[in-house]
């Protein structure tokens, strides 16, 4: 079995909150700005970058 640090971040919880933060965080994100009445384009820009800010979590917290 391959050993992956990333079990051990948020308790072990990490695996399964990434998966839910990867679905759902991009359509909230799109949902609040969008309620701002942001235009379409810029929202879309918006909850597409906020998957970079999961990856980005991962990987600083692995490094630590």
């Amino acid at each position: 079995m391959i050993d992956n640090g990333s079990d051990e971040l948020v308790n072990g919880l990490w695996p399964f909150m990434k998966r839910a933060l990867i679905i759902f965080l991009p359509f909230w994100v799109f949902l609040i700005c969008w309620t701002i009445d942001l235009p379409l384009f810029l929202s879309s820009i918006l909850a597409g970058l906020s998957l970079s800010s999961i990856i980005y979590f991962e990987k600083k917290k692995l490094n630590v």
